[in-house]
């Protein structure tokens, strides 16, 4: 029945426990959000100790390759 669209209600004890449907177009945020919090539980992630509002930063400026070849080379005269 779900596969045809329709919705299904588990209960238990005339209380709804669960329900079955068909599957979503899109991912539903509530999975996402468990699959953090389980890895959280687990250790696996460290959640951020602040919660930053508007995009994240951006990164700093990376030097030019011939820059970075350049100081490689003085460090490897210092030895």
């Amino acid at each position: 029945m779900a596969a045809a669209g329709e919705t299904i209600l588990v209960t238990e004890r005339d209380r709804v426990v669960a329900e079955i449907g068909p599957p979503r177009e899109s991912p539903s945020p509530v999975f996402g959000d468990a699959v953090l919090a389980e890895a959280v539980r687990k250790g696996w992630l460290t959640p951020p100790a602040l919660r930053l509002e508007g995009p994240p930063p951006r990164p700093k400026p990376v030097l030019p390759q011939r820059e970075i070849l350049a100081d490689l080379e003085v460090d490897r005269c210092d030895l």
